[in-house]
């Protein structure tokens, strides 16, 4: 297990999570994580994001402590524990901490990133995937999180992509906003850090959003409640010419990646940052 104590003083440990000593609330549905839990293992959105982030996190910081932030059931911290990545989750929803565990995940920490009390300058990389969006004072929140990072250390970014794809499905998640990649950069930049790599992911999904998620919603098609049964369907494993045309673009996205080239458009940004040391005069 990871020593926390290097990195907070405010967590303690009870039945091998560590809590934070307050509580505060968070803008994102009370069954969330139970949802996300029910299709994550089987889910080709879910595994590709994983596969997109491990691709960055592999490249720019395979040997450092990884601190997967409002980690929700730990599918992310898991995949790059697979890939032999060290890693604390860090999630405020006392649910998605029990089903980490059920992944078998030794440093969880039940806690929102404010109240987990974070010592500066101690975190050497950071997740943030499809968290941002839930921060109503996200700049605000990326300065938080740029103050608690090592000089030269990183902060990964997944935020959904496109205002003009705001959905009802954005509503029900508790999400503020949708990002273009230019929009994360330059809150990314005014909090001290540098962009490293910027592209979009999941191109192939711009279409059967706008479809199925934005037309209806300007018709007021849409439901008004959380359709589960769909949510799963959405999500489960696709079969035959579907399957074959995902896996092609994925592996585009991937080799992409890779090649830290640019995905011109999509339906989230992948963002990877450094952190301007402190010492550095970023006006010179």
């Amino acid at each position: 297990m990871i020593n926390l104590k290097n990195y907070s003083t405010n967590l303690i440990e009870k039945n091998k999570i560590f809590f934070s000593k307050t509580e505060s609330k968070i803008s994102y549905p009370e069954d969330g994580n139970e949802i996300c839990f029910q299709v994550e293992e089987n889910s080709f959105w879910f595994r590709h994001r994983n596969n997109c982030i491990a691709e960055g996190v592999t490249k720019y910081c395979p040997n450092s402590v990884f601190f997967d932030i409002g980690g929700g059931n730990g599918f992310v911290a898991k995949g790059l524990e697979n890939r032999g990545i060290s890693t604390v989750l860090v999630e405020p929803g006392i649910n998605g901490c029990l089903n980490a565990k059920k992944r078998n995940l030794n440093n969880i920490v039940c806690s929102t990133l404010e109240n987990a009390s974070f010592l500066s300058n101690t975190l050497p990389a950071v997740g943030l995937f499809d968290v941002v969006e839930h921060i109503e004072h996200d700049t605000f929140f990326l300065s938080n999180v740029q103050k608690i990072i090592i000089d030269n250390g990183f902060v990964f970014i997944t935020v959904p992509a496109f205002h003009s794809l705001w959905s009802n499905e954005d509503v029900e998640a508790g999400h503020y906003r949708r990002y273009k990649r230019k929009d994360i950069e330059k809150k990314l930049t005014s909090a001290g850090f540098s962009i490293e790599y910027s592209t979009y992911i999941f191109s192939i999904l711009i279409l059967p959003v706008f479809l199925f998620r934005v037309l209806p919603n300007l018709f007021r098609l849409n439901k008004k409640t959380k359709d589960i049964e769909k949510y799963k369907n959405d999500h489960k494993p696709k079969s035959g010419l579907i399957d074959k045309i995902l896996t092609v673009f994925w592996e585009f996205e991937l080799t992409r990646i890779r090649g830290r080239k640019v995905i011109g458009v999509g339906g989230s940004c992948f963002i990877i940052a450094r952190k301007i040391p402190t010492n550095i005069n970023i006006n010179k």
